[in-house]
């Protein structure tokens, strides 16, 4: 398989960027880790490696960048807080060590394939859906009872081990990820399981191709795009994707689809169906019928709490006392078995493998390909760097003047970079890393450039038109923008910059870096 750290998307043709502080196979860190074989880069510039902790004697995945130091500090502070929590179905983070010139962190290492590239094949059986669903909940669960939040599930984050195990790696949670966007991702997940697309606007952008949905921009159910998909797997995987009804708690989730996955060879199964979550608040004093379970609806996708609830309490608080069991030893086993083979798949654990399967990858931008776009009558005198955001190096990049307001000082509509990716081509995404988090920007496609040239320029800022919606004061430095015709061909995009946070000094406050733009889709 392919191992890739971090959650980045990643190409395993990506060279590897030597340059001070760079690793070399043998060579052995922190006198414990021996470097075996580069397996690849993400696309923020950290490489995986394919190790051996010499010490135990056991393989290990080691992601390394340099330099370290403060670049690395989200790294490493992410990989401390994994490794507090022990479950079976979490990847194990072994060490998180920056050295100033570098840094690193070592994880379990695993033989397998992550969710995204098993799918790309064909996407699972219903059952194979629930197990793998099934996991995912309990290792979220498990992060969740510490107060932790994942905050970066998606297929290229589940990994399927050859053994058959199911782990959830990387986890990457910033200020706007909370537990219930984690339950939110997890119907992401049976969705891409059931049908090979990801719906970004319900559970998270993505590279993948977007769900299928109507002209109204609703997504089409499971049972919709695929025959065989039973009604209660597709209501659950609906439901969790409904931003209209609250949404259960990750060990009730997970104790709903343990039921489901351990039921599957039972045969009233299809009969029963799932428990039912309940569309507001829990009321504990509605009516129940005979059978057990709350009266319906009208509207057959509202879900509600099923009579059982004290089952799936039951089955919650002994997943607890496991979860706190296995903290309270360390999560040791016996010491006679083979070394688990827990993998760090991550967003980047499954480079895109080409358009021959109708998979995305990323297209290979050259510097002549890029350019900056000034539409101002003043000085242009911001035109220089355009190429760093196309080196694959995230620590490099363009960075325009200070200005005194937000808005360029008034000077100009904004600013970006023109991409042309040399013929018209199927976009599924445009990934852009920024210096600072609060910018405000839009991705814009055109038919033709001008040239660069004030005139030129605003030409472009005109008729370029806006692919999907603004991101308006953006509180991370990672937009990714997937609202592409699947049906159209783009040659010249535009990622135009319209607003800067306020990160410089008192006298040029306001100013943000494009350090990196990944455009991916089918050649």
């Amino acid at each position: 398989m392919t191992q890739v750290g971090e959650g980045q998307e990643a190409s395993e043709s990506a060279p590897q960027v030597m340059t001070f502080g760079a690793p070399t196979v043998g060579e052995i860190l922190a006198e414990r880790y021996e470097l075996a074989e580069h397996i690849n880069n993400d696309s923020a510039g950290r490489q995986v490696w394919r190790g051996v902790d010499v010490v135990l004697r056991r393989p290990v995945a080691v992601v390394l960048r340099y330099p370290g130091g403060d670049s690395a500090m989200e790294m490493l502070q992410a990989a401390v807080a994994a490794s507090r929590v022990i479950h079976p179905s979490l990847v194990g983070v072994y060490d998180a060590i920056d050295e100033g010139e570098r840094a690193y962190v070592v994880r379990e290492w695993v033989d397998g394939e992550s969710l995204r590239e098993i799918v790309a094949e064909e996407p699972l059986d219903p059952t194979r859906t629930t197990t793998v669903a099934h996991a995912v909940a309990e290792a979220v669960t498990a992060m969740h009872a510490t107060g932790m939040v994942h905050g970066n599930i998606h297929p290229g984050t589940v990994l399927i081990g050859d053994d058959g195990r199911v782990v959830l790696a990387d986890a990457r949670a910033d200020s706007a990820d909370t537990q219930e966007t984690d339950v939110r991702a997890i119907g992401g997940v049976l969705y891409f399981a059931l049908t090979g697309h990801w719906p970004h606007t319900e559970a998270g952008r993505s590279a993948l191709p977007d769900a299928v949905r109507d002209a109204s921009g609703t997504v089409a159910a499971p049972r919709q795009i695929r025959a065989g998909v039973p009604a209660y797997l597709d209501d659950l995987t609906m439901d969790l994707l409904d931003s209209r009804l609250a949404l259960p708690a990750a060990d009730v989730l997970a104790a709903e689809l343990g039921r489901l996955d351990s039921a599957t060879d039972e045969p009233y199964y299809e009969e029963t169906g799932p428990l039912r979550f309940l569309s507001g608040p829990r009321d504990v004093g509605a009516a129940v019928d005979p059978g057990g379970v709350r009266t319906e609806p009208q509207r057959a996708t509202v879900r509600k709490i099923a009579a059982g609830v004290a089952g799936l309490l039951a089955i919650a608080v002994a997943g607890l006392l496991f979860g706190i069991s296995a903290l309270g030893n360390g999560g040791d086993t016996d010491d006679t078995a083979a070394p688990p083979s827990n993998a760090p798949a991550t967003a980047g654990s499954d480079p895109a493998t080409g358009s021959a399967n109708g998979q995305p990858q990323n297209f290979t931008i050259s510097a002549n390909q890029v350019r900056i776009v000034d539409p101002s009558d003043g000085q242009r005198n911001e035109l220089e760097g355009a190429d760093a955001v196309v080196d694959g190096n995230e620590n490099t990049g363009w960075e325009p003047n200070g200005y005194k307001s937000s808005k360029f000082g008034n000077l100009k509509t904004g600013m970006g970079i023109l991409i042309d990716l040399g013929q018209p081509r199927t976009v599924s995404s445009v990934q852009v890393t920024l210096s600072d988090g609060g910018a405000s920007a839009e991705l814009r496609a055109g038919d033709s450039d001008p040239g660069s040239s004030a005139a030129g320029d605003k030409q472009v800022a005109q008729s370029f038109k806006r692919v999907g919606e603004p991101l308006e004061a953006f509180d991370a430095t990672k937009m990714s923008f997937t609202a592409f015709d699947p049906d159209q061909k783009y040659q010249y995009l535009l990622f135009f910059i319209t607003e800067m946070p306020r990160t410089g000094d008192s006298q040029w406050p306001f100013k943000v870096g494009v350090q990196e733009i990944v455009v991916a889709g089918l050649s």
